[in-house]
């Protein structure tokens, strides 16, 4: 075998840098993104119910949240889900999932944020209870909605502790009409 016959040594095949998984969002920019979705999603609402405008009640027995509006005679229902609550007292958020007072059937999205917290690192949806501000809380329902696939989130009032919730798909009706 000469120098330019016979067999030739294998090159070795083309060697590209494996690809580098893409790194997920910081909490921060995901949250951000999260609310940027919400506060689209709440305008929506507003306009095409007067979500800001209603008497709210949630069934946690059905599983419905009710937005009443006198007003103009609107019934707007929706599956709900309990994402947390925030003690204006004390500024701490407590998830849904660690509240035993908390019908298991509501606190789903609640648990699937923690799980994809755990995923993610993120300790803010897996610890708990924790000190934070009233927007973080809102971030946290944003989160919820967004990662769940909900339709939005609401916020109300329970003496000194507002919970926050995400709701599905709304059904309107006129008020008084079965």
């Amino acid at each position: 075998m000469g120098f330019f016959g016979g067999s030739q040594p294998k090159r070795p095949a083309s060697r590209r840098p494996a690809p580098r998984p893409t790194p997920s969002p910081s909490f921060d920019a995901e949250s951000d993104k999260a609310m940027a979705q919400l506060q689209l999603r709440t305008s929506a609402h507003v306009g095409a119910w007067h979500m800001d405008e209603c008497a709210w009640t949630v069934d946690q027995g059905t599983g419905q949240i009710t937005f009443t509006d006198t007003k103009r005679g609107i019934v707007a229902t929706a599956p709900v889900q309990i994402i947390g609550t925030y003690n204006t007292e004390d500024s701490t958020w407590l998830w849904a999932w660690a509240n035993s007072s908390m019908e298991a059937a509501l606190v789903t999205d609640a648990q699937k944020l923690k799980a994809y917290g755990a995923e993610k690192g993120y300790a803010k949806l897996t610890a708990a209870k924790m000190k934070c501000d009233e927007m973080t809380a809102w971030k946290l329902a944003a989160m919820a909605c967004m990662v769940c696939g909900q339709q939005g989130a609401y916020r109300g009032p329970a003496g000194t502790t507002m919970v926050f919730m995400t709701f599905g798909t709304v059904a309107m009706k006129k008020l008084g009409k079965g």
